[in-house]
């Protein structure tokens, strides 16, 4: 599967624009993607009130076709969670996509796997959670994974580390969705039994990235070559600061209609 981690489209006032949505949505669904993730940290998700989340997944519901829709959160309020699960349900999400608690840095393993459970339990939509310890500080180990396996409503992870734990979450996570964060890590992921990339270079490179997991199952060789060609283009749209250059891609291209990104991130001219 690859689900980009879209970027979120912002008109001249600054607020959610509408049209460019629908077309972003629809760039996406050409080039063969699975779904798409809302709202996340791509999305520019801190930046966005839960209202303005709930409104964003409004409008992509209405335009979707047959992209799956995924919202990420990014609170550490259990209470602004559950009511996004709630919109989440309301308008058709297959998932939400969860960062653990970032603020109590001195919370225990044991506190965010509870977090984590009354979420899980409340949750009218299923949960992916999101290790990124780059961005919150709290990692999702394998070892606190493994606490919450058995919940029927845990989806699956998305590993945004880069670590090449690959085999370790699979072992404690035998039959869930398992998303790799780094694109550079797909090979590797696909070899380990991983499902695909929720990714924020497939803003840009959707249809490449397709490409190769369309091959993989059964022409291994093939998508392999594809991957080797395809690398240094990651290495590069990595190397630039996210998410202005893909704003600023899919601006060039009039897939979006500007490439405003919000305060405190500025995009860069020149």
């Amino acid at each position: 599967m690859v689900l980009p981690a879209s970027i979120t489209p912002f008109n001249e006032r600054g607020r959610i624009d509408e049209l460019s949505v629908a077309k972003l949505l629809a760039h996406f669904e050409s080039t063969g993607c699975d779904g798409v993730v809302l709202g996340g940290t791509n999305g520019e998700g801190p930046s966005l009130s839960a209202v303005e989340k709930r409104d964003l997944l409004e409008i992509a519901s209405g335009v979707s076709g047959t992209l799956k829709l995924i919202l990420g959160t990014n609170s550490s309020s259990i209470d602004e969670n559950i009511w996004l699960s709630k919109q989440a349900a309301r308008f058709g999400a297959m998932a939400m996509l969860v960062m653990p608690p970032s603020y109590f840095r001195e919370a225990s393993q044991d506190g965010i796997v509870a977090w984590f459970r009354m979420l899980l339990d409340a949750s009218p939509v299923p949960i992916i959670a999101y290790h990124f310890p780059k961005r919150t500080g709290v990692p999702l180990l394998p070892e606190m994974m493994a606490q919450l396996a058995d919940h029927p409503n845990l989806l699956g992870l998305k590993d945004g580390s880069g670590e090449e734990t690959h085999a370790a979450y699979r072992a404690v996570l035998p039959s869930h969705r398992l998303f790799v964060g780094d694109e550079r890590q797909l090979l590797k992921a696909l070899l380990a039994g991983w499902t695909g990339t929720i990714s924020g270079v497939a803003n840009c490179l959707s249809r490449e990235l397709v490409a190769v997991l369309r091959d993989w199952p059964s022409e291994r060789e093939s998508a392999e070559t594809k991957f080797a060609l395809l690398l240094p283009e990651i290495e590069r749209m990595r190397a630039m600061s996210q998410p202005m250059a893909h704003k600023r891609f899919l601006a060039e291209r009039g897939i979006i209609a500007r490439d405003d990104v919000r305060l405190p991130l500025q995009q860069e001219r020149g």
